[in-house]
């Protein structure tokens, strides 16, 4: 068994490069941009640090379409794919390496105001209107329904004195 997945949460590092491969009928696209996620943690010295990693993200097809419409640099998305290494010889012959995310799912974050989306008529949850189905696999799905119990938020009495996992 097996087992390649990937989920990110980031924000846009440039705005989508779209490719072609089948010419201008629109049937084979892909979509290239980076994703920037930040770890931030305090040091032993109570000093705030940061770490950010840059993701290269590949979208095909209708997550290319997605991404062309809604993305620009500073979207903040989630992001589910997986890992895929791939190398080439560069101009000088030696050999490079790349390691890319291929998107399978790809939502819209962040406020409303700043999603570029949300002046089209598109909400993070369905697909654009004027698009057809994407696959199953690749389809946006809706984030499931949460229900809160306010008195179980408000109860103390169960606690441990010190809960945290710090």
């Amino acid at each position: 068994m097996a087992l390649n997945k990937v989920m990110l949460i980031g924000n846009v590092g440039r705005d989508p490069e779209v490719r072609y491969l089948d010419g201008q009928s629109g049937n084979a696209k892909v979509a290239t941009f980076t994703l920037a996620t930040t770890e931030r943690y305090r040091d032993r010295n109570g000093e705030q640090k940061e770490i950010t990693e840059w993701h290269n993200i590949v979208a095909w097809r209708n997550l290319a379409d997605l991404s062309e419409k809604y993305v620009k640099k500073g979207t903040q998305l989630y992001i589910e794919g997986r890992l895929r290494t791939r190398s080439w010889d560069d101009q000088s012959g030696n050999k490079r390496y790349t390691t890319e995310i291929m998107a399978d799912n790809i939502q819209l974050l962040g406020r409303k105001s700043d999603n570029p989306a949300t002046t089209n008529g598109y909400t993070p949850f369905s697909a654009p209107t004027n698009q057809t189905p994407a696959p199953a696999s690749h389809a946006v799905a809706p984030a499931p329904a949460r229900t809160v119990d306010a008195e179980a938020l408000n109860r103390t009495e169960d606690l441990p004195d010190d809960d945290l996992p710090f």
